[in-house]
């Protein structure tokens, strides 16, 4: 069965990443998970909570006890008539106070709000108090069928900038990245070579293809959507 840390390491595994990567997305000091797993101590429960609430396809009964499956089951649609995730929790309101919330930014700005530049402010955002996505930094519309049945055209995906100083990509997780050809929200894994990943889309139709690192100008990780029924 293991233990808690042995199922962490078999999250990293999972994830295509080291755990100085995973201490990184969880916003841990270096060593904190590797120390405890090199030397088998304790680690405190809040990072435990933060690994389950960035990685929420992995079951928290079979982190903590190693019983059950490794994945959650996919959730079921949601049907109520107001922005919803898949488990049909209202999680999205509009907020009420200045600077409260979310910025949903139009597509149309989509590469500055990756990059922070200043110009997102000339829009008139909408904004949405999300509790279930306090780490996002804006909200994009998601435009096309690439990505279906993931996501579908209309969802709106909650986004949080990773820093380009500092660069790794989870392998198999959906981003947002900048690029030469434009704003593109896609499934990033493994290229042929260090230089470059690989761009996958969902959706079958659309084939696969490399893009070098060099042609990345920006980059924000899917933690979430709403779909808005």
């Amino acid at each position: 069965m293991g233990t808690i840390l042995s199922r962490i390491q078999e999250i990293a595994t999972e994830e295509g990443i080291t755990i100085g990567a995973l201490e990184r997305q969880i916003g841990a000091s270096k060593g904190v998970l590797s120390r405890a797993i090199n030397n088998g101590t304790d680690i405190q429960s809040k990072w435990i909570q933060t690994i389950v609430e960035n990685y929420p396809r992995y079951s928290p009964r079979w982190l903590m006890t190693g019983r059950g499956e490794m994945f959650d089951k996919e959730p079921t649609a949601p049907t109520k008539q107001q922005p919803t995730i898949a488990d049909e929790r209202p999680v999205a309101s509009p907020a009420t106070k200045p600077g409260d919330g979310i910025p949903l930014i139009p597509i149309e700005a989509m590469a500055g709000a990756l990059t922070s530049e200043q110009t997102v402010l000339e829009y008139e955002c909408e904004r949405y108090v999300v509790p279930m996505f306090k780490g996002a930094d804006f909200l994009i519309p998601v435009k096309g069928s690439s990505m279906y049945p993931k996501y579908s055209s209309g969802d709106i995906v909650a986004c949080q900038r990773v820093p380009m100083s500092d660069l790794f990509f989870q392998w198999n997780k959906v981003y947002v990245i900048d690029t030469n050809q434009g704003a593109l929200i896609k499934r990033i894994k493994p290229g042929s070579d260090k230089d470059h990943v690989l761009i996958v889309s969902d959706n079958e139709k659309y084939d696969p293809f490399e893009l070098p690192y060099s042609a990345i100008h920006a980059v924000a990780l899917v933690i979430g959507v709403i779909r808005l029924e």
